[in-house]
């Protein structure tokens, strides 16, 4: 498919939903918000969403030297983005301006958030993040889609989990692969946060790593809310090498025979 010369009309629409954001190497270009109704335990819950594009992914096009989005937007139809991954994010409430948000950076579980899987947590976390941003009344979910297996991507995964049903934890089988055991990054992320809110925030997650990356960025963490929860005879022996192995911030309220 080649790249085709956009209607004015729809250059028109867009131009107001889409921004250029500039990194250090590179841009991202952010679209939204849109709206976009949730179905959320029952109930219809109104969320504004996002998703965003690094320019990296656009290939034969030099982004620092891109100021005009149109030249973007027509390589779209030739680049075949479905094969990369673009993340996106959920605001709900009045994000920019509120006095106290609360946001979770989640990475993308195709077996937990699409299936249901009960190998982790993953697909409770998500919904219940969501839940509990609706019920603040502010805040934002950040759904980062290229940090599948803690980075090592869905191929790789279904490898790591025929390793695990033969007795490796999560750790061992990520570096068993030739991994590390955790390789996700959150700059494009914490660079759209930055786009969106400038006051501080509450960060959802038992992850260390995420507050250190929200830190070192220069932003201003209010607080850190744990999210554990659906804790099974299958998940298990999970969670509990999330907190002996990766550092996850074991939660107060939790019985010692849940994840010892």
């Amino acid at each position: 498919m080649t790249a085709i010369h956009l209607e004015e009309k729809v250059l028109t629409i867009l131009q107001d939903k889409i921004q250029l954001l500039q990194k250090s190497k590179g841009n991202i270009y952010l679209v939204g918000p849109i709206k976009l109704p949730v179905n959320l335990y029952g109930e219809t819950v109104n969320f504004k969403w996002y998703c965003w594009l690094n320019c990296e992914d656009v290939t034969e096009i030099n982004c620092n030297e891109v100021k005009d989005y149109e030249k973007i937007i027509e390589k779209l139809s030739s680049s075949n983005l479905a094969l990369y991954q673009q993340s996106s994010v959920l605001v709900y409430g009045d994000f920019e301006h509120s006095d106290d948000a609360i946001i979770r950076f989640h990475s993308i579980c195709h077996t937990g958030d699409i299936f249901g899987s009960k190998r982790c947590d993953c697909g409770f976390q998500l919904k219940q993040s969501m839940k509990i941003i609706a019920e603040h009344g502010n805040g934002a979910l950040f759904y980062l889609a290229n940090h599948e297996g803690r980075g090592i991507g869905l191929f790789s995964k279904a490898m790591a989990y025929v390793l695990q049903e033969n007795g490796y934890d999560t750790v061992e089988a990520n570096i068993g692969l030739g991994f590390v055991d955790d390789s996700r990054n959150y700059e494009d992320a914490i660079t759209v946060l930055k786009t969106l809110r400038s006051k501080p925030v509450t960060l959802m997650t038992n992850n260390p790593k995420k507050l250190d990356a929200l830190k070192s960025a220069g932003l201003e963490v209010s607080g850190r809310e744990p999210i554990w929860g659906d804790i099974s005879e299958y998940n298990r022996k999970y969670l509990q090498t999330k907190i002996a192995k990766s550092g996850h911030i074991k939660g107060e309220s939790q019985s010692n025979s849940c994840c010892d």
